[in-house]
């Protein structure tokens, strides 16, 4: 799926909604946050180091945004409480969350299967599968007090085709688009809520330069070119989308 020809997010398109993005310090999951935030969106950043997440805070505060909520959190040795509480937190703050963007990944080793670490193996599968489904099963409640609450998550290229050296993350991506077309089958026409799947491809981004450190990274497409299909997925043009996997 790709996004509709011609489209053009409207500047209030968030406003007054809620919504979480994970890795929200770096990269796709910073511009996302900053995105949402000037359509008028008030945005939770979650990660784990507290000064970017107060790098994209303070940027978003001068932009005039709305004022965000930083929640540090460690995906990677998070446990089913700290996801209650985050839940519990939220609540408290806001009664209600309208969407969650998944983005924080580990892209591991890019080694062979048979030299692959099971530590290494086992924190990939943490942070890109596990730790998605417990957030969203602990912040389901949450949506449901969305009129419309959307969730979208990260996919890959690798996701629908295994490659050599790739290992962990593209077992992960595949977990999590599997995640993502069981959830938006159990949502629908049960609950106001929507799954969808973006893959971002190749991107200017620590990641990227991290798995193909010989590239050129003025060769790819900003994470800024891809907001018009964020803003998509995330606002209410999208409604009655659900299930897909989208490419910008």
């Amino acid at each position: 799926m790709t996004l509709p020809d011609n489209y053009q997010p409207a500047p209030s398109l968030l406003k007054d909604k809620i919504i979480l993005v994970t890795g929200a310090g770096d990269g796709i999951g910073r511009v996302a946050a900053k995105t949402f935030a000037e359509h008028r969106a008030t945005v939770v950043l979650l990660g784990r180091t507290m000064a970017k997440l107060e790098k994209v805070y303070d940027e978003i505060e001068q932009a005039g945004g709305p004022q965000p909520a930083i929640y540090p959190m460690n995906l990677e040795g998070a446990t089913e409480k700290d996801y209650r509480d985050l839940s519990d937190t939220l609540y408290q703050e806001f009664g209600k969350l309208d969407g969650i963007l998944h983005n924080a990944s580990d892209l591991g080793e890019r080694t062979p299967i048979a030299n692959y670490a099971t530590d290494t193996w086992l924190r990939v599968m943490q942070i890109n599968v596990n730790a998605p489904f417990m957030l969203t099963q602990a912040l389901l409640p949450l949506l449901e007090q969305s009129g419309n609450a959307s969730i979208v998550f990260t996919s890959s290229g690798v996701a629908r085709k295994g490659r050599a050296y790739w290992g962990a993350y593209a077992a992960s991506k595949a977990a999590q688009d599997n995640l993502m077309q069981t959830l938006s089958e159990e949502l629908d026409g049960a609950l106001p809520i929507r799954a969808n799947s973006i893959n971002p491809g190749a991107t200017r981004t620590r990641m990227r330069a991290a798995a193909y450190p010989a590239e050129d990274p003025r060769t790819l497409p900003t994470p800024e070119s891809h907001m018009p299909l964020y803003l998509y997925l995330m606002g209410e043009d999208s409604v009655g989308v659900n299930g897909e996997i989208f490419t910008p």
